[in-house]
Order: C-alpha cells, then structure tokens, then sequence
C-alpha cells in the first residue's frame, strides 16, 4: 500500500459524486495540520492580539463556521476550497472555544479537556445511534454531513485543550508537546499498517491528535521567545499557513473520497 493511500479507512463507499469529503491521502493529512496551525494563529490573532477576548472572538468565529458549514452541507458536489475553508473555520473556533472553557471558565485544561472529550463522545454516539454508522466515506446527506461538522468541530475543540496541557501543564514546552504527538501519529500509522485495528476508530484517533500537534506548532511560531517560541507575528504566520494550504490544496486531488476494497474491523 502506498504513501497516498495511507489512512483509508472504508469498507463500502458511496459514489464519489455523491460523497462531499476528499481522498483521505497523505496530502489529506499534511492539509489538515497545516488547517490546524493556521486555526491556531488565527484563532490567536483575534482573540489575543486584537484583543477581542475569548468569548466575542468564539461568537465571530462560530458564525463563520456556520456559514461556512451551511454552504458546504447546500452544496451539490464535493468543493475543495469550501471543505478546507470549513475545516479551518472549525480549528478557529476551537482554539477560541477551548482557551474560554479552560481560561475563562475557570476549569483547567483537565477539566476543559475531560468536559470537550465527553461532548465529542456524546456526538459520536448519537452520530451511530442516529445513522448506524460514523464511517467518513458515508458522508451522502445534509443529515450525516451535519453530524460530521460537529464532531470535527468538537474534535478540533478538544485537541486544542489537549495541545495546551501537554505544552503548559506537563513542561514539556511546545516542541516537546509536538514531538509527543508526533510520535503518537507516527504509532497511529504503524498501527493502520500492520494491526487490524478499525480504520475508522483510527482516523478519529488520528483527526483529533493533528489538532494539538497543530496547535503547538502554531505556539511554537507565535509565543515569544521567552516561552519558547519563534515570537513571529500571528497575521503573518497565518497569511503564510493560508497560502500554503492553497498551494496543496490545487495540487492534491480534486475528487471526493472513495476507498472501495478496504479493510475495516469496526463502525
């Protein structure tokens, strides 16, 4: 199995004209942490350094999410840019959302994270209870697809807690926190590799542990060098992150996913 194909998680797909996600490929994946750090400084940028705060930085963010959400459910046809834009509204929210759980809210990145994991896992459950099934490659109606944003939204939500506890709660700093959870990414892909663990329990696993991976890169360009960052702007670390998803984004492939013939233990 090649490099492109790594991740693919499905059994039985729809028709890829039906279907509104992409290829779940390597290039899925680099997208999606490149997402989740420009979410990051995005994020960053509104509530920190416009000093918008936590709360009305949430409230902007979440209409953009919604409106963006709202298009790509309408949508007849899988839009790339309109996808990732959705993505990326979610990642911003989610830094916002998870530094007003823990910060304002007084909880701590524990309570914060243990609140957001219980959320993401109610989701999921009513996601199955609802469809049968929480397979991404089943993303065929406004129904589906509905829950789908959530528990991306969610999952960004939790991983941006999780990022913020292993970098400020464990001391292990921001690049000792991104070492950490790339080597948990790196044993989520031996594990796709070479166990028959479910593929889509291991997508989740991996969609939601790019997230603070993300999330401390994000720090690691913004933070100032006395915490232990590069101390760059958070506009242009964004500007630099959005062009660079651009670039992938052409370049990877313009097709909905549709993974026939692949094994998977469990939905």
């Amino acid at each position: 199995m090649s490099d492109a194909t790594a991740f693919e998680h499905a059994p039985t797909a729809a028709p890829s004209f039906m279907n509104k996600v992409p290829q779940v490929t390597l290039a899925f994946w680099v997208i999606k942490i490149a997402a989740t750090t420009l979410g990051e400084t995005g994020g960053d940028a509104l509530s920190m350094t416009l000093n918008l705060g936590y709360a009305v930085s949430t409230a902007i963010l979440f209409a953009f999410f919604a409106i963006s959400a709202c298009a790509q459910i309408s949508a007849q046809k899988f839009h790339p840019f309109l996808y990732w834009t959705v993505i990326v509204a979610t990642t911003m929210v989610g830094t916002t959302m998870a530094d007003f759980a823990d910060r304002s809210l007084g909880v701590g990145y524990v309570g914060g994270s243990l609140i957001l994991f219980a959320i993401l896992m109610a989701t999921l459950a009513c996601w199955r209870a609802v469809t049968g099934s929480v397979d991404v490659n089943r993303i065929t109606s406004p129904r589906v697809e509905t829950f789908y944003w959530f528990t991306i939204l969610f999952s960004n939500t939790l991983g941006t807690a999780l990022g913020d506890f292993l970098a400020d709660d464990s001391g292990l700093g921001y690049e000792g926190a991104a070492l950490a959870f790339a080597g948990v990414l790196v044993l989520i892909a031996a594990a796709y590799f070479y166990t028959r663990i479910s593929h889509t329990l291991l997508f989740w696993a991996a969609f939601i542990l790019t997230r603070p991976l993300g999330a401390t890169v994000g720090d690691i360009l913004t933070k100032p060098h006395a915490d232990g960052g590069l101390d760059l702007s958070r506009f242009s670390s964004s500007a630099v992150l959005a062009v660079f998803m651009i670039g992938c984004i052409a370049l990877s492939s313009r097709e909905a996913g549709s993974h026939p013939g692949t094994r998977d233990g469990a939905q």
